[in-house]
């Protein structure tokens, strides 16, 4: 039941991460002496980042299941 809730939770996050992105690149690119970005082009890192990022979070997690399951097997 609780399933049909994340699909709308997971693009909230996204929109709402992109946003901080947005914001903390604002903060940090003027003593970086880079441009600022818009949104649109937050939304943009934030999704090559998730793209890149979760993969490797389900390589993790998939690691330690494994490895739990194989030190509870011996």
């Amino acid at each position: 039941m609780w399933a049909i809730f994340v699909i709308p939770a997971t693009g909230l996050s996204f929109f709402i991460s992109s946003w901080f992105m947005m914001i903390f690149w604002g903060i940090l690119a003027p003593d970086l002496g880079i441009p600022t970005i818009s949104y649109g082009r937050a939304i943009i890192i934030t999704l090559a980042l998730w793209i890149i990022v979760a993969p490797l979070m389900g390589a993790i997690v998939r690691t330690r299941l494994t490895w739990s399951w194989w030190m509870r097997r011996s």
